[in-house]
This record gives C-alpha cells, sequence and structure tokens, in this order.
C-alpha cells in the first residue's frame, strides 16, 4: 500500500524512546543481558501456565501474553484488572505469534545481537526517562511484569530491522537521482494540504478473525482517547516499520497514503484520533498531529541557556525567606556578569538539576506567551533579568537565533524517505511470507 516514510522523531517516551535512534538507519541490535536471562530462567513459572500457541514447534505461553498484557497497561497508565488482561489477550496473542516469526527468522538467518548493545540500551531508555540506572528493572518488578518481556520485544523489533537492511541490500541506498527526483517532486507540490500523522496498523490474515481484530482496533482507540499516550499504543500493537518511531508516519499528502485514510484525514481536526479505517491488509489507526501547506513553514529556531536556582519551598511574595533573597542575588550576579552561554552553564552548576540546555526550540510554540515574548526580545549573548516562579528562580540566554523553512525537503530527508518506504513495503512482505509458511497451531 502507498505509503509515505516517517520525518520527524517524537518526544522520549518508552520503547519509542529506545527504538527510534538508528534502528531503521543502522538496525542497532538490543538483547537481553546474560544476568536478565539468568534471572527469568530461575523465577518460577507462574501455576496454571498454559502453551496457546506453537509457531513452527516453538511455544508460546499464558504467562507470555499475560507478560505482554501487562506490559502495554503499564505503559498505557491503566489498571492491570483481570478484565483488561483477558480484553488485551486474542490480538496479544496474534502479536507474539508473529514476533516468534519474526524472531525464528532472525535466528535462521544468522543475524547477530549482542549482550553489550542491550546494555547501551536500556541505559539510554533509562537517561532518557530520567530514570537512575536499574530503575527500570526494577519498576517492571514492582508491577509484576518480567523484565524478560521487555527484552525480548526489543530484540524481535531491533533483530527484524537489521534483517530487513540486510535483505535490501545494495537497493538500500537510493541512488542520487531518485533523491533529486523526489526532492523536484517535493517543490513541485508547493503549497498544497501536507498531514502530519501518527499510525496504528493492526493487519487481518485471516478473514474469519476480521471481527475480532476490529473489536480490539475499536478498544485501541477507546484506550487512545481516554489518554493513553499514542506512541505506547503504536509501539505495542502496530505491525508497522513505523512502530519504532512511536506511530509517526511524518508530514504526509493524500496521494502518499490510501484513499480511505485520506479521506478521513481531509475532514479530521488536528488533535483527533479517527475510527477503525479499513485498509488493504487490515485496519489503520490515525492521529492527525498538524496540517500546513507543502514547502510553507517558517519557524524562528532559537538555541538556549538556562540556570535555575531553586527555592526550598513555595515562595510567598510578600515574606520571602533568607534562602529565596539568597537565590535571587544570585541570579541577579549571574545575569549581570554572564557574556555567553558559556557562562550560564557554569552558573548552572552552582544551581539545581533542571536541564540547562533543552534543546532547539521553535519560538513560535513557547509557552505562555510573556515567555515567549521576553525570548523574542533577547540579543543573542545577552542574559536575561532574573525570572521568578513559585519554585525558584530563572536566568536565561539565547545563544543563537534563526529562520528555517521546516517544511523545506532536504536531499538527506528525501533519502531517508526513501529508503524507509523501501523497508516497510519488505517487512509487510515479508511477514505474509513467514506467515504462510509457517506452521502455527493455536491452542484454546
Amino acid at each position: 500500500m502507498p505509503r509515505s516514510a516517517p520525518r520527524a522523531r517524537l518526544l522520549a517516551l518508552p520503547l519509542a524512546a529506545l527504538l527510534a535512534g538508528e534502528a531503521l538507519a543502522q538496525g542497532a541490535a538490543a538483547q537481553r543481558p546474560p544476568q536478565a536471562q539468568a534471572n527469568a530462567a530461575q523465577a518460577p513459572r507462574p501455576a496454571g501456565n498454559r502453551i496457546v500457541a506453537v509457531v513452527n514447534g516453538d511455544a508460546v505461553s499464558s504467562a507470555d501474553v499475560s507478560g505482554r498484557a501487562r506490559l502495554f497497561a503499564l505503559n498505557a497508565g491503566i489498571p492491570v484488572a483481570p478484565d483488561t488482561l483477558d480484553r488485551l489477550t486474542p490480538q496479544v496473542t496474534r502479536l507474539l505469534v508473529d514476533e516468534r516469526l519474526r524472531l525464528q527468522e532472525v535466528q535462521r538467518r544468522r543475524i547477530p545481537v549482542t549482550d553489550a548493545d542491550v546494555a547501551d540500551a536500556v541505559e539510554e531508555l533509562e537517561k532518557r526517562n530520567n530514570l537512575p540506572a536499574g530503575a527500570l528493572r526494577q519498576q517492571l518488578t514492582q508491577v509484576g511484569v518480567a523484565p524478560r518481556v521487555l527484552y525480548d520485544q526489543i530484540r524481535t523489533q531491533i533483530g527484524w530491522a537489521r534483517l530487513l537492511r540486510q535483505q535490501l541490500g545494495p537497493n538500500a541506498e537510493p541512488s542520487q537521482a531518485e533523491v533529486q527526483e523526489s526532492v523536484r517532486n517535493h517543490q513541485a507540490r508547493t503549497g498544497q494540504p501536507e498531514y502530519q500523522v501518527s499510525e496504528i496498523f493492526i493487519p487481518v490474515d485471516d478473514p474469519a478473525a476480521e471481527a475480532e481484530v476490529r473489536r480490539f482496533v475499536e478498544d485501541v482507540i477507546g484506550q487512545l482517547r481516554r489518554g493513553t499516550p499514542f506512541p505506547i499504543a503504536a509501539t505495542q500493537f502496530s505491525q508497522a516499520q513505523t512502530a519504532l518511531q512511536g506511530g509517526d508516519l511524518g508530514w504526509v499528502r493524500k496521494e502518499e497514503v490510501d484513499q480511505e485514510v485520506a479521506n478521513v484525514l481531509e475532514r479530521m481536526p488536528p488533535g483527533a484520533i479517527s475510527n477503525p479505517i479499513r485498509v488493504p491488509g487490515g485496519y489503520q489507526i490515525v492521529a492527525l498531529r498538524q496540517r500546513r501547506e507543502t514547502g510553507r513553514d517558517l519557524a524562528t529556531l532559537i538555541s538556549i541557556r538556562q540556570a535555575f536556582f531553586p527555592f526550598a519551598g513555595a515562595l510567598d511574595p510578600n515574606a520571602p525567606t533568607q534562602q529565596q533573597r539568597d537565590q535571587v542575588d544570585k541570579a541577579q550576579r549571574l545575569s549581570a556578569s554572564a557574556r555567553s552561554c558559556e557562562a550560564v552553564e557554569a552558573g548552572a552548576r552552582n544551581g539545581g538539576d533542571r536541564a540547562t540546555d533543552p534543546g532547539t526550540i521553535r519560538l513560535e510554540t513557547v509557552t505562555p506567551p510573556p515567555l515567549r515574548a521576553m525570548l523574542a526580545g533577547l540579543t543573542p549573548g545577552k542574559a536575561s533579568q532574573p525570572i521568578i516562579t513559585p519554585d525558584g528562580v530563572m536566568v536565561m540566554m539565547v545563544c543563537n537565533r534563526e529562520q528555517r523553512n521546516l517544511a523545506e525537503l532536504t536531499p538527506d530527508q528525501a533519502k531517508q524517505q526513501l529508503l524507509r518506504d523501501r523497508i516497510e513495503n519488505l517487512s509487510r512482505q515479508l511477514q505474509r511470507d513467514l506467515r504462510r509458511r509457517a506452521q502455527i497451531e493455536m491452542r484454546s
């Protein structure tokens, strides 16, 4: 089915954060560490653990299904109640069967995954979510989710991405002529509507199971509309390669998606989540994040540094404590003396633990409006006056400011789009082939 590749990465979230980086481009592998394997092997199997499916002789147990359902409930922030687990069981079972097929193919082709990779990956995941080392494993254990459940899912997804890259071989690298043609086509469509979209794709392999799949899709939509983060649901349940980016499909035009999806996008307001959309091969859920015109999205991008000096307690403007006065004095001295962003960083080391560098910021999206106006008026390299808040005082400095057309397609972006389209098409084709050749026994 015609598709556009994901272009922008979502903010870090469990799994999406871990998998979004170089998984598509380089196929970074992940595997649970030997100690995790040993701990999992020693853990007692729950009473009544039974086999629910056999995939080419490899068993999927009820404990596997329960663990994955619990992992989704944990990430989604919904109660891990028996009725929730029962509702998730049919689709989770199907997804585990597909994952088992993928893992078997990764192993058959001897795609390497290393223990060192997973250690780095878990460390990165914890950093992105402001967790200390070892906290992720502890959190999973506390809610009854064996860490191996997460490790197995990550290992399969990353191994599959590496396999796809290997399968594409020389075709994985778009030619310069293809890249140039893609850029020219994009420029020719300047002014046409574009949509920033996230997706979840749930396949229907067996027509007899369509009603069951649709019920599950509707249940996922209900959870999304009640506040479950879209990237979490996409990472857990979507069978598109965009699951590696939390479902981020990027900016697309009508002709780049299925006609059924295009018809819905035209009518959706930004922020909305669609009803189930029947497309070739299954169901799609889409969320419309933004709408713009192709080639036209001028933005002011700034990089800043900030030093935050926290108050020990809530501020009473009419009766500040001595500690609060001291913190304001520190901020005033920094504001008067700082002449560079490096100086603000140095001052921040004597302050609180708030991030000194929040990254590149689009000025037009800064809230509240008074803060946006203040940043717009700051000359780069000049520190702001102390900004007093209920919990502390802050000094900010703009390091760089530039105007950029965010809707302009660069050759590198075009190259990545072509590559990701090829990966997505190959993924769906290979998954269908594995299903067709597999011996799958489902047990009630």
